[in-house]
């Protein structure tokens, strides 16, 4: 999990999490819900945190709108759900910034969790560099 700004800086990296783990699941391991972690930024997620509406008071959330099941979404849903994918693009410029160092992009043969954290945190470090200098 990672948390990033408008600007592509990388603010916050999780620990490396053997095996297939929910995002939304992650997050609360992370960041408990009971602390205000989010009280005074705006938070755009993708729709695999649908459930941080109710479980985090944060000042704004910015979620895509799911379809409905065996329906559509109206056209004017698909245009909101692209003004909010839109706003999301700096974070996965991020994403894609600690992909540059194929630390994400490539299978993981290492079965150190801890030195995989931390040559990921030293990836993250040399993009924040990068994008401010």
């Amino acid at each position: 999990m990672t948390a990033s700004t408008p600007d592509r800086y990388i603010h916050f990296l999780s620990d490396t999490w053997e095996g297939k783990i929910h995002d939304y699941r992650l997050l609360k391991e992370e960041l408990p819900p009971q602390l205000p972690w989010f009280k005074r930024v705006v938070v755009r997620v993708d729709s695999g945190y649908i459930g941080i509406i109710k479980d985090y008071d944060c000042q704004e959330v910015v979620i895509p709108k799911k379809k409905p099941p065996r329906q559509e979404l109206t056209a004017q849903d698909k245009a909101e759900n692209k003004a909010k994918a839109t706003q999301r693009i700096p974070v996965e410029h991020a994403f894609g910034g600690l992909k540059r160092y194929r630390i994400l992009s490539d299978r993981l043969r290492m079965h150190d969790l801890c030195a995989h954290n931390i040559i990921l945190g030293v990836c993250a470090g040399i993009w924040n560099f990068y994008i401010t200098n």
